[in-house]
């Protein structure tokens, strides 16, 4: 475990420091841009706008029993800012896109691609990982503020015209931009990039190390999104606290 997570900080250090080397694989990138965002969309704006509908149906109709019907849309729009939108979507790239990441590289590695790159005087750190690294870390805050505001509008749409809560999308929205502030969604957004750096520089490690042909592969693409997922978890917990210090 250790030995792993030593080899994880000297690969997102190695990363960082290619920086300068960035703009010379700038169509890497932004191929990477285009095939995470285009990748994702589709299935981030189905499972934000559930995710906002089953947040309004749980806890509307209990706040409405309690007379604090007209607080759903602050519940619902809080909790989509600081953990849900942030962490789902965090999940979502880990089992779409790392997954995917860590097949490929792994694919290279197995076939000796990535010698051969050695071998042309090619880093495999500047020409595979810093691209999907960026890309990643780009896309993912991009994807998080979609996710809050489509499940803002799954919320508002369920507890309009579910008859349990009726509040309609005036009191809705008026009580949710009363309690949601611009903190709330920089919180989640910078939960985002942390995650999204995680999820990459797992990802690519794991496919970097690699070994025993298709079922190595398999191997990896296993660890890649397992490790990436607990790591989203736990780092949740640690960026939820600091944050509650920071307000």
């Amino acid at each position: 475990m250790f030995q792993s997570i030593g080899e994880l900080i000297v690969l997102f250090w190695t990363t960082l420091r290619a920086f300068p080397a960035l703009w010379r694989n700038r169509a890497k990138v932004l191929d990477q841009i285009f095939e995470i965002g285009n990748a994702s969309l589709l299935m981030a704006c189905i499972l934000s706008l559930f995710i906002g509908g089953v947040l309004a149906l749980q806890t509307g109709p209990v706040l409405v029993e309690r007379g604090l019907g007209q607080y759903v849309g602050g519940m619902v729009g809080i909790s989509m800012c600081k953990e849900l939108a942030p962490v789902m979507m965090a999940i979502l790239i880990a089992g779409r896109i790392g997954s995917a990441m860590a097949a490929e590289i792994g694919s290279m590695q197995v076939y000796q691609e990535i010698d051969a790159l050695r071998t042309m005087n090619i880093n495999p750190v500047h020409y595979l990982v810093l691209p999907r690294l960026v890309a990643i870390s780009l896309v993912l805050p991009v994807l998080i503020i979609f996710s809050i505001v489509v499940g803002w509008l799954g919320g508002a749409l369920v507890a309009s015209f579910n008859h349990q809560i009726s509040i309609g999308f005036q009191s809705y929205f008026a009580n949710l931009r009363n309690l949601v502030h611009v903190r709330s969604v920089v919180g989640g957004l910078l939960k985002g990039l942390i995650f999204a750096m995680i999820i990459g520089t797992v990802s690519c490690h794991q496919g970097l190390h690699t070994l025993g042909g298709p079922r190595g592969i398999g191997r990896s693409v296993t660890k890649a999104v397992v490790n990436s997922i607990v790591l989203i978890l736990i780092l949740d917990y640690i960026l939820t606290r600091l944050l509650m210090f920071a307000d």
